[in-house]
């Protein structure tokens, strides 16, 4: 096997520290092997890339005591903080980040199998997403740096802190999705205790001197570990304020149920979905066909947004299948540095057995292979297979399959396909494709209703990061872009006084003095 010289494990990468109270301290208790289900060897097995911290519940206490010391019940260094403090923290971290953009994209790749150019581009989006934050949050201060005035009292309103966040990230986007909690979170004045998730843990490790030397002690706090062994104990206490987590709603629910305030507890969630794509009798097959594939199979159809089923109307349906199973077929498998790879090893060695349990639910109840190479299994991958009809009764109709399967469903009553939508669990997004307007526009107007982001022509994805990105039901719980996260992880509070000449005086002291960084009109340039 040939891997590029500059994508080579040369040497495992032991992490032996986890980040609490401004340092990196070491663990020297039990750890845990990282292994890669690409193999570096002719014969396959897996590759060992390095080893993590296996902590425990007492460790993961003083890691949030930590966080909640730097908080310091709203009294904190980091809270009280003038924004342009807080953004020169910011900047200089992502100053550093930047320099560790070799080694993060290498571990991305041999950690959760992500092509090189799909590496390349969440590494490259998640630098500008918190630069955009930044400047987001500039605007907001700019927008913050006046007083109201109504019914005889002044009001200097602005956005505060939540408290202290727990945050955990998803193993498909381990530092894009990540990051899109943890630095909004940050910026508005949070401390935070971060658990990666359990694939695409080593990419972060280059990242933690950045974290420690960027951000005020007990800030940005790093455990390693299982969710139930330090995330439980953590929402045991009662001492979080926000619980800002992408990944399963079992999970979420879970986590929840363990805090003792529920009341007290904000929640910023990016949970999962079923993203159907509709194909109207009119659409154009040749783009359907081409945003279908990249919606169902981006990398291998493990994410959030990806298309997880699609409803073709039967008077398409034999030519869309055939079409689109042979595009199946003609895609690329390879390992993530291959030129112009598709299709990269699962990062998750069960999950093969997992679509092919799918598979041969789907064929008992009926369903078949339309894709010559549909469930053709290699130790770490299993080829995407295109199901049809499927029917209610599959698992892989009521199930989020997160990988290479897709089920294709017919349908002749779009108001039958409405009700489905309707009655589903999850309403992230919808793909959309048609070009008669008359059948459109209700479409359009009934399925805004019932998921957040109708992609018309087009497959579902998160970005443009500017753009909101939510869900209904179990899909999501508030919004996340660069301009609604700020607003997620934070509250808006003020200042009010009496239109009075005594307060009036004071206010013009606060103000002149500078003695206060929360009453200011000074505009961030």
């Amino acid at each position: 096997m040939s891997i590029p010289k500059e994508f080579q494990i040369n040497e495992l990468l032991h992490q032996k520290t986890y980040l609490s109270n401004g340092e990196l301290i070491e663990w020297k208790g039990k750890n845990d092997e990282v292994f890669s289900t690409i193999s570096s060897t002719e014969d396959y097995q897996l590759t060992l890339l390095g080893t993590i911290p296996h902590m425990d519940e007492a460790t993961a206490m003083e890691v949030l005591q930590s966080a909640c010391d730097a908080y310091s019940k709203g009294q904190g260094d980091w809270p009280t903080m003038k924004v342009a403090q807080r953004i020169a923290c910011m900047e200089d971290f992502v100053s550093k980040m930047k320099e560790q953009r070799e080694v993060v994209v290498k571990y991305l790749m041999w950690e959760i199998g992500k092509s090189l150019p799909d590496s390349q581009k969440e590494f490259d989006r998640t630098v500008e997403y918190i630069l955009d934050t930044i400047e987001d949050y500039k605007q907001l201060d700019r927008d913050s740096a006046k007083f109201h005035k109504k019914d005889g009292v002044y009001a200097h309103i602005r956005r505060g802190p939540l408290g202290v966040v727990l945050c955990l990230g998803p193993y498909n986007y381990p530092l894009n999705e990540t990051f899109a909690l943890l630095i909004p979170a940050l910026i508005m004045g949070n401390t935070v205790v971060f658990k990666p998730a359990k694939h695409g843990v080593l990419l972060l490790s280059p990242l933690l001197e950045a974290f420690r030397s960027s951000f005020p002690k007990g800030v940005v706090n790093v455990i390693y570990g299982r969710g139930r062994e330090v995330a439980a104990p953590i929402m045991q206490s009662g001492r979080v304020d926000v619980l800002a987590l992408i990944g399963n709603s079992k999970s979420a629910i879970a986590l929840q149920d363990q805090h003792p305030h529920k009341n007290r507890l904000r929640l910023v969630l990016g949970l999962e979905a079923k993203n159907p794509g509709i194909v109207l009798p009119d659409a154009d097959l040749d783009l359907a066909i081409d945003e279908c594939i990249s919606g169902t199979l981006s990398f291998n159809g493990q994410r959030c947004t990806a298309l997880k089923i699609l409803y073709v109307h039967e008077d398409i349906q034999e030519e869309f299948n055939r079409r689109f199973a042979e595009r199946v077929d003609a895609l690329k498998f390879g390992n993530p540095w291959d030129e112009k790879v598709m299709l990269t090893p699962l990062p998750e060695p069960d999950k093969p057995q997992y679509i092919q349990e799918l598979i041969d639910d789907a064929e008992k109840h009926g369903a078949k292979v339309l894709n010559k190479r549909g469930g053709e299994t290699t130790e770490n991958y299993i080829f995407p297979a295109v199901l049809y009809p499927v029917t209610e009764e599959m698992r892989v109709y009521q199930e989020e399959q997160f990988g290479p399967v897709i089920p294709v469903k017919p349908f002749r009553s779009i108001d039958d396909l409405l009700d489905e939508i309707a009655d589903s669990n999850y309403g992230q997004q919808v793909s959309l494709f048609g070009n008669d307007i008359k059948r459109l526009a209700p479409l359009i107007d009934t399925l805004v209703n019932l998921v957040c982001r109708v992609n018309l022509n087009s497959s579902c994805q998160r970005g443009p990061d500017v753009f909101p990105f939510t869900g209904r039901k179990d899909s999501a719980v508030g919004t996340l872009s660069v301009h609604d996260a700020l607003r997620s992880f934070s509250i808006r509070t003020f200042v009010a006084s009496k239109d009075k000449a005594y307060n009036n005086e004071i206010l013009r002291e606060l103000l002149d003095s500078k003695s206060s960084n929360f009453v200011s009109t000074d505009y961030l340039l």
